[in-house]
Protein backbone atom coordinates (compact mmCIF):
# COMPACT_ATOMS: atom_id res chain seq x y z
CA UNK A 1 0.00 0.00 0.00
CA UNK A 2 2.86 2.20 0.92
CA UNK A 3 4.37 1.33 -2.34
CA UNK A 4 1.16 2.77 -4.25
CA UNK A 5 0.83 5.51 -2.22
CA UNK A 6 4.49 6.40 -3.00
CA UNK A 7 3.91 5.78 -6.77
CA UNK A 8 0.66 7.59 -6.90
CA UNK A 9 2.26 10.76 -5.10
CA UNK A 10 5.48 10.52 -7.43
CA UNK A 11 3.32 10.14 -10.73
CA UNK A 12 1.23 13.20 -9.17
CA UNK A 13 3.88 15.88 -8.52
CA UNK A 14 6.25 14.55 -11.86
CA UNK A 15 2.58 15.25 -13.94
CA UNK A 16 2.05 18.38 -12.52
CA UNK A 17 5.43 19.79 -13.03
CA UNK A 18 6.06 19.02 -16.52
CA UNK A 19 3.48 20.90 -18.15
CA UNK A 20 3.70 24.07 -16.47
CA UNK A 21 7.21 23.76 -19.40
CA UNK A 22 5.82 22.38 -22.09
CA UNK A 23 2.36 24.66 -21.76
CA UNK A 24 5.01 27.45 -22.03
CA UNK A 25 7.18 26.45 -24.55
CA UNK A 26 3.77 25.19 -26.69
CA UNK A 27 2.13 28.92 -26.08
CA UNK A 28 5.13 30.38 -27.41
CA UNK A 29 5.44 28.44 -30.29
CA UNK A 30 1.81 29.07 -31.23
CA UNK A 31 2.32 32.91 -31.10
CA UNK A 32 5.43 32.53 -33.06
CA UNK A 33 3.01 31.20 -36.00
CA UNK A 34 0.21 34.22 -35.22
CA UNK A 35 3.39 36.47 -35.39
CA UNK A 36 4.56 34.39 -38.95
CA UNK A 37 0.88 34.35 -40.22
CA UNK A 38 0.68 38.10 -39.77
CA UNK A 39 4.12 39.23 -41.52
CA UNK A 40 5.83 40.62 -38.39
CA UNK A 41 9.03 39.32 -39.59
CA UNK A 42 10.61 41.83 -37.22
CA UNK A 43 8.82 40.78 -33.94
CA UNK A 44 9.14 36.82 -35.42
CA UNK A 45 13.28 37.52 -35.60
CA UNK A 46 13.01 39.11 -31.97
CA UNK A 47 11.55 35.81 -31.29
CA UNK A 48 14.96 34.24 -31.28
CA UNK A 49 18.13 34.47 -29.49
CA UNK A 50 21.14 36.82 -31.03
CA UNK A 51 22.50 34.14 -33.04
CA UNK A 52 20.36 30.90 -33.54
CA UNK A 53 21.46 27.35 -35.22
CA UNK A 54 19.16 26.50 -38.14
CA UNK A 55 19.11 23.11 -40.20
CA UNK A 56 16.96 24.35 -42.96
CA UNK A 57 17.39 23.41 -46.50
CA UNK A 58 16.81 26.20 -48.02
CA UNK A 59 20.36 27.57 -46.08
CA UNK A 60 22.28 25.01 -47.52
CA UNK A 61 23.98 21.72 -45.69
CA UNK A 62 24.52 21.52 -42.16
CA UNK A 63 23.61 23.93 -39.60
CA UNK A 64 23.99 27.57 -40.25
CA UNK A 65 24.09 30.25 -37.98
CA UNK A 66 21.91 33.13 -38.29
CA UNK A 67 21.40 36.33 -36.84
CA UNK A 68 17.87 37.90 -36.05
CA UNK A 69 18.25 40.57 -38.81
CA UNK A 70 19.53 37.54 -41.37
CA UNK A 71 16.29 35.85 -40.33
CA UNK A 72 14.11 39.32 -40.86
CA UNK A 73 16.01 39.49 -44.23
CA UNK A 74 14.77 35.89 -45.11
CA UNK A 75 11.39 35.65 -44.48
CA UNK A 76 10.76 39.38 -45.83
CA UNK A 77 12.68 38.00 -49.07
CA UNK A 78 9.82 35.09 -49.00
CA UNK A 79 6.85 37.62 -48.41
CA UNK A 80 7.67 39.40 -51.44
CA UNK A 81 8.03 36.33 -53.67
CA UNK A 82 4.45 35.24 -51.80
CA UNK A 83 2.41 38.31 -50.60
CA UNK A 84 -0.29 35.59 -48.88
CA UNK A 85 2.47 33.40 -47.32
CA UNK A 86 0.89 31.19 -44.34
CA UNK A 87 1.21 28.79 -41.95
CA UNK A 88 -1.41 26.14 -40.67
CA UNK A 89 -0.32 23.98 -37.76
CA UNK A 90 -1.27 20.53 -37.59
CA UNK A 91 0.03 19.77 -34.83
CA UNK A 92 2.36 20.79 -31.54
CA UNK A 93 4.68 18.09 -30.03
CA UNK A 94 6.37 19.10 -26.51
CA UNK A 95 9.22 17.50 -26.28
CA UNK A 96 11.08 17.58 -22.63
CA UNK A 97 11.95 21.05 -21.24
CA UNK A 98 13.19 22.71 -24.39
CA UNK A 99 11.98 21.29 -27.82
CA UNK A 100 9.15 21.41 -29.47
CA UNK A 101 8.26 20.00 -32.54
CA UNK A 102 5.65 21.37 -34.78
CA UNK A 103 3.95 19.97 -37.58
CA UNK A 104 2.58 22.57 -40.40
CA UNK A 105 2.05 23.01 -44.19
CA UNK A 106 3.46 25.98 -45.20
CA UNK A 107 1.58 27.81 -48.80
CA UNK A 108 1.23 31.12 -50.66
CA UNK A 109 0.72 32.56 -54.05
CA UNK A 110 3.04 34.01 -56.26
CA UNK A 111 2.04 37.22 -58.42
CA UNK A 112 1.93 34.68 -61.46
CA UNK A 113 -0.80 33.12 -59.41
CA UNK A 114 1.37 30.17 -59.28
CA UNK A 115 1.02 28.04 -56.00
CA UNK A 116 2.48 25.75 -53.51
CA UNK A 117 1.93 23.74 -50.63
CA UNK A 118 4.94 22.16 -48.89
CA UNK A 119 4.12 19.88 -45.42
CA UNK A 120 7.17 20.83 -43.38
CA UNK A 121 7.89 19.57 -39.94
CA UNK A 122 10.37 22.22 -37.30
CA UNK A 123 11.89 20.89 -34.06
CA UNK A 124 12.56 24.61 -32.16
CA UNK A 125 14.68 24.57 -29.15
CA UNK A 126 13.70 26.71 -26.68
CA UNK A 127 16.38 28.35 -23.75
CA UNK A 128 15.55 31.54 -21.39
CA UNK A 129 12.60 32.46 -23.33
CA UNK A 130 14.24 31.94 -27.20
CA UNK A 131 14.58 29.85 -29.44
CA UNK A 132 18.34 29.24 -29.90
CA UNK A 133 18.23 26.26 -32.81
CA UNK A 134 15.29 26.10 -35.47
CA UNK A 135 16.06 22.62 -37.23
CA UNK A 136 13.40 22.62 -40.59
CA UNK A 137 12.86 19.18 -42.68
CA UNK A 138 11.30 19.33 -45.82
CA UNK A 139 11.05 17.62 -48.92
CA UNK A 140 13.59 20.23 -50.89
CA UNK A 141 13.58 17.51 -54.26
CA UNK A 142 13.58 19.44 -57.09
CA UNK A 143 12.52 18.14 -60.79
CA UNK A 144 14.57 17.00 -62.85
CA UNK A 145 16.56 15.19 -60.20
CA UNK A 146 18.32 17.64 -58.66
Amino acid sequence: MKKMLLFAMTTALFSCSQPSENTANEAFIKHYFETFNKHDWKAMAAMYADTADFKDPSLGKGIVKQSRENTRMKYAALNQVFPDLHDEVINIYPSGEKNVIVEFVSTGTAPDKSTFELPICTIFTIENGLITKDFTYFDNFEEGGK
